[in-house]
């Protein structure tokens, strides 16, 4: 969810502005997914980096968490969707840690869609956390023994993964599950990223071909036999 600091700035305004205005089309794209059937929802909403940035914005952003949590939870609630908080949580605070286990356990029963939010997160801490919790049990570190120890393991792989504002990275971001998504980068900021453009990447994923190496020929749906 790239691009709220840029749409604060261009407006004359502080960041966090920007960030208040992210939590609203965050609001919106949680809508616009259940209602178009998606099953999985996974945002990066504060990355294991974002603590370089200036101390006020990241206390803003502290701040705007513990709005976000006490006002949306209930809305997400009440449509279905079930919560996950996906990353580091030791170096948060204490009341930080309380509202997010608290956002977890009150959507714990809910199954229309799985929002994973990513916060404090990298994908490179991802991969080292699952190591250690194999290694510590004296494990084989497999792909699948890996796989299971991800901080993701509850939900599949995502199918398209999808970067707002014009960068053509992916910042650390899902390194291991991303290994076969399909990418798509919106030069939108993610404060003006509407259903329109979510259908547009929705549209653009729905061309892609799903090869998972195998070739052209294997994927291809086959004629019907006919039945005399």
């Amino acid at each position: 969810m790239d691009g709220n600091g840029r749409w604060a700035t261009s407006r004359f305004l502080p960041r966090v502005a920007g960030h208040k205005k992210g939590v609203d089309t965050l609001r919106a794209c949680v809508r616009h997914c259940g209602e178009r059937g998606i099953e999985v929802l996974t945002v990066f909403a504060f990355s294991s980096e974002n603590w370089n940035r200036p101390a006020d914005e990241v206390s803003g952003l502290m701040e705007l968490l513990a709005v976000a949590l006490s006002r949306e939870v209930p809305q997400l609630q009440a449509e279905g969707v079930r919560i996950h908080f996906v990353g580091e949580r030791a170096g948060l605070s204490e009341k930080v840690r309380q509202g997010l286990a608290q956002a977890e356990a009150v959507t714990a029963s809910n199954s229309r869609l799985v929002l994973n939010v990513c916060f404090n997160y990298g994908g490179r801490w991802d991969i080292a956390q699952a190591a250690a919790k194999l290694a510590a049990r004296g494990d084989d570190i497999t792909e699948a023994a890996l796989d299971r120890e991800m901080a993701l393991s509850h939900v599949a792989d995502p199918d398209l993964l999808i970067r707002t504002g014009g960068e053509k990275r992916i910042s650390n971001f899902l390194l291991w599950q991303c290994a076969y998504s399909e990418l798509f980068f919106s030069d939108k900021l993610w404060p003006d990223f509407d259903a329109a453009a979510l259908d547009e990447a929705i549209a653009d994923y729905a061309l892609r071909e799903r090869r998972f190496g195998r070739t052209s020929a294997q994927v291809a749906p086959q004629p019907r036999k006919k039945v005399a």
